[in-house]
């Protein structure tokens, strides 16, 4: 029997977790230990598809340099899925579609500062938002609007 060799995306190749009868994707998030919004957005990604590892740290300029977050891009947290940056308060449904479409070029979804009606702020009445897609160059564009 021949063998095939098949290459693989690396974003791909994020292992899966099964809890009972639902797979939930891994996602790292680091985060301040006294940010309140940021454990909601924490809770929000667990309730919607993701299962997340949570490294508290006071000292987040670190993580940022590690993941090439440009300065203009930042936000209070920062996570890794699947190979891609997201950085702030992005909507799991976002992250997924990130996920699915693997679009070529983009490092990571970014919410710049932190939007007022963004999962983990969940301000009301709603304040409409973009979350934008950027590369290694810093370089954004549009990859969703939230406007309800």
């Amino acid at each position: 029997m021949a063998q095939v060799a098949v290459a693989v995306p690396a974003a791909a190749m994020a292992p899966l977790v099964t809890l009972g009868a639902q797979t939930k994707t891994p996602i790292t998030i680091y985060k301040d230990p006294g940010c309140g919004c940021c454990e909601k957005w924490v809770a929000h990604m667990n309730a919607n598809g993701f299962v997340a590892t949570v490294h508290d740290t006071a000292d987040m300029k670190p993580i940022k340099a590690r993941y090439k977050v440009p300065a203009a891009l930042e936000s209070c947290h920062t996570a890794s899925v699947g190979g891609y940056v997201i950085e702030g308060h992005i909507p799991a449904a976002d992250v997924k579609t990130l996920l699915a479409r693997k679009p070529a070029g983009v490092v990571g979804l970014t919410i710049p500062g932190m939007p007022a009606s963004a999962p983990g702020m969940d301000l009301q009445p709603f304040k409409p938002y973009t979350v934008l897609s950027f590369d290694a160059a810093g370089k954004t564009t549009t990859f969703a609007d939230h406007k309800s």
